[in-house]
């Protein structure tokens, strides 16, 4: 099990990253200070979500689907890493 929840949490995170980094590619191409503000400063990234719903809702839900795979391989590979040591 612990395997396969690395797999997941690999496969997750790769997709959450080229998907955040989709998002803040359209934020730097709306302006400069939307893509400094959302690469330096925590959450801003989401204000520009929402002020930007229709560019990036297809990155963000897709980075929105990644997260329950990341969660559900974590959960696997600590699991896993429990049921081999014996607890």
């Amino acid at each position: 099990m612990g395997t396969l929840g690395t797999i997941l949490t690999v496969v997750a995170s790769i997709g959450m990253l080229i998907f955040g980094i989709q998002i803040l590619i359209h934020a730097f191409k709306t302006s400069i200070g939307w893509g400094l503000a959302s690469l330096l400063i925590p959450f801003v990234i989401f204000v520009y979500v929402a002020k930007n719903w229709e560019g990036t809702k297809t990155p963000f839900l897709r980075w929105l689907a990644c997260l329950p795979v990341m969660v559900i391989g974590w959960a696997l590979s600590f699991w896993g890493a429990f049921s081999a040591a014996g607890g």
